[in-house]
């Protein structure tokens, strides 16, 4: 692609309708994020993108579940999220859990517009306060975010440790036995 046919394509804006998702589109949301959020790409993502976070998401959190749809009626993004409530505080927080957008449609405003419908219904819904993740290297997110308001970054250190090796050791030395009300160990000596 030509210089000026790159510009020419980031000035214009993606035509898509920002809605609610519904049950048929859990596979196309769910493939999508599998593309985007894979271990290869962000190793100690310590929320891993799977089936079940998604269908969980939507069964409880339907109203904050969006999908962004071409004209074409392809879905090219979706926005995730949930409310917190915490006792003991007057504040409700919205929590943009995950947010995807084909890579085609980059740049494109589509972002953006799923953005805003999200912050809209979380307002409408009495939240205060949105809250996002991000890792600290993905600078197109971080961008993003400041560019929508964000700011007041916290950095939160998530450590990762592979206890495969040790799993199998313990499995070797010791086994599990159910009592009532609790898990012991017992040594198999």
């Amino acid at each position: 692609m030509e210089p000026q046919e790159e510009i020419e394509q980031k000035k214009r804006r993606a035509n898509v309708t920002i809605r609610e998702m519904e049950i048929d589109d859990l596979a196309t949301v769910f493939h999508l994020g599998e593309k985007l959020f894979t271990a290869k790409e962000v190793p100690n993502l310590y929320r891993t993108w799977d089936e079940y976070e998604v269908i969980s998401l939507f069964q409880t959190d339907s109203e904050f579940c969006l999908v962004a749809e071409s004209e074409e009626g392809q879905l090219v993004g979706f926005a995730l999220g949930t409310t917190v409530t915490k006792s003991h505080s007057a504040w409700k927080y919205g929590y943009l859990v995950w947010m995807g957008i084909d890579p085609e449609f980059h740049g494109l405003g589509v972002a953006s517009k799923l953005f805003n419908r999200f912050r809209d219904i979380m307002l409408e819904n009495g939240v205060r306060m949105l809250l996002v993740d991000s890792e600290a290297d993905n600078l197109p997110a971080l961008h993003f975010f400041r560019k929508m308001g964000f700011g007041h970054p916290q950095e939160h250190i998530y450590l990762a440790l592979n206890i495969d090796p040790q799993l199998k050791q313990l499995r070797e030395r010791k086994t599990f036995s159910r009592a009532p009300n609790r898990y012991r160990m017992e040594e198999d000596d």
